[in-house]
């Protein structure tokens, strides 16, 4: 390689360190006050020819509104848990786990609705395993947003064989479900009616 073009190179790069140091200055550039302190725009006021800071609309962890890992608001509650920071109804999603929380949870994903249990044997048959698949399908508390499947099998000779189960328990698990969330509904409802 040449002299020139070495030369050529180094240059680019130098340019290009430049530019880059020259746009994370700028953007570190701001509105100070006039004791250093950096305001937005929005919220600056001016008290007696000093800057202030306007801090009546701020809102802090123990001002009521509480902590919400999901970003979500109380009025969320309102609405049906819509807008809880989870793609589903959140109602559904805490009874689910609600319902089915005495057996070993496989994965629990609250952003695509889905909880799937490990296999459960009731004690007091042993001999008998159920596995459950939740699906939360709307962000509204509706019947038709939940879907359940149960998986059964029968240990006979040490081996675990599918079995059949009744149509019926299904629809008293999605059933249970569907009461525990209006309970969480009617409690959040409650709570709120009572700020």
């Amino acid at each position: 390689m040449k002299f020139y073009q070495l030369e050529r190179a180094a240059m680019r790069s130098l340019s290009v360190i430049f530019l880059i140091t020259s746009l994370t200055l700028s953007a570190c550039s701001g509105d100070y006050s006039s004791n250093g302190t950096q305001y937005p725009e929005a919220r600056r006021i001016n008290k007696g020819g000093t800057d202030a800071y306007d801090t009546s609309v701020d809102r802090g962890l123990f001002d009521g509104s509480g902590f919400n890992l999901f970003g979500g608001s109380s009025k969320d509650d309102r609405n049906g848990g819509v807008g809880s920071g989870i793609a589903v109804n959140s109602f559904l999603w805490r009874a689910a786990l609600d319902t089915v929380s005495f057996m070993p949870l496989s994965s629990a994903d609250p952003f695509g609705g889905v909880i799937l249990t490990d296999w459960y044997s009731p004690p007091e048959t042993p001999s008998e395993r159920f596995k459950l698949n939740i699906f939360i399908l709307d962000r509204q508390l509706r019947a038709d947003g939940l879907r359940v499947a149960i998986f059964k099998e029968t240990e006979k000779d040490g081996v675990w064989r599918t079995a059949t189960t009744e149509t019926k328990t299904t629809i008293n698990i999605e059933n249970r479900i569907l009461e525990r969330a209006r309970e969480l509904r009617l409690s959040a409802a409650a709570i709120q009616g009572n700020r």
